[in-house]
């Protein structure tokens, strides 16, 4: 609820609202995620003092009018494909927003001008629904940026897991790399290829080879490294990494 749904429930003034949600604060009873907006909290989570970030994310970034999708290692985990669970809850959103910390749950907002453009799915909560980034968003974007994913080899074991399952439609993929640099192309095709090598799956991989310009200078692995090791040439891809998966 808000202050406002407070003030006009109970007939208070706006000043006595916030003293009543003080009031539950103090108690445990609900925490504030952003002004002017109170959360309660059931009593399974009053120890914690909140809730669970994928429970009132929605609830806050609506709040805020902000566009948002969960994502990297925590929309990797609502796919079920996170191998580690992720020290804070990822979110990308069109609006410079600060972290935030309520107690054990953390947040950090990474700011994106293409959220919209980007293909999403709705998962269902036990307070509503949440946005996260669909399957091949989750994978360009921990291409995009492997240190947000745990580094170049939990992204490959992210990749490798949603290979195993069934989960990545590589047409679709290769339609969404359009969108993204393509050194991220390049990089996400390598993954895709080596961890299916390694998985020993056959994948249909032509979409996302004919997209490859081997006229540009090759991709980093790690774009954080310099470019050594071989080049892979079917991705266009200098390997300046060694990558352990824990698949």
């Amino acid at each position: 609820v808000t202050n406002a749904d407070i003030s006009e429930m109970l007939g208070v003034s706006a000043h006595e609202a916030s003293r009543i949600a003080g009031r539950w604060h103090a108690k445990a009873l609900a925490f504030s995620p952003a002004r002017g907006l109170q959360v309660l909290i059931p009593p399974d989570f009053r120890t914690w003092g909140v809730i669970p970030a994928a429970q009132f994310v929605d609830l806050m970034m609506g709040h805020l009018g902000h566009g948002y999708y969960v994502g990297y290692l925590s929309a990797a985990e609502l796919h079920g494909a996170a191998h580690q669970r992720p020290q804070v809850f990822q979110v990308v959103t069109d609006a410079r927003l600060r972290d935030k910390e309520f107690g054990r749950v953390r947040i950090a907002f990474y700011v994106s001008s293409t959220v919209a453009e980007r293909p999403t799915v709705t998962i269902n909560t036990p307070t509503g629904t949440l946005t996260v980034a669909a399957v091949e968003t989750t994978v360009l974007d921990l291409a995009a940026r492997t240190r947000l994913g745990g580094g170049i080899s939990n992204v490959a074991t992210i990749i490798g897991e949603l290979i195993d399952d069934a989960k990545l439609d590589i047409v679709a993929l290769a339609d969404l790399s359009d969108r993204y640099p393509t050194s991220v192309l390049n990089r996400t095709g390598w993954l895709i290829d080596h961890m299916a090598n390694q998985l020993d799956v056959s994948l249909e991989l032509e979409p996302l080879r004919a997209k490859v310009d081997r006229r540009t200078e090759p991709a980093l692995l790690v774009a954080s490294d310099p470019p050594r090791g071989p080049i892979d040439d079917t991705w266009n891809v200098y390997i300046n990494a060694d990558v352990e998966h824990d698949l």
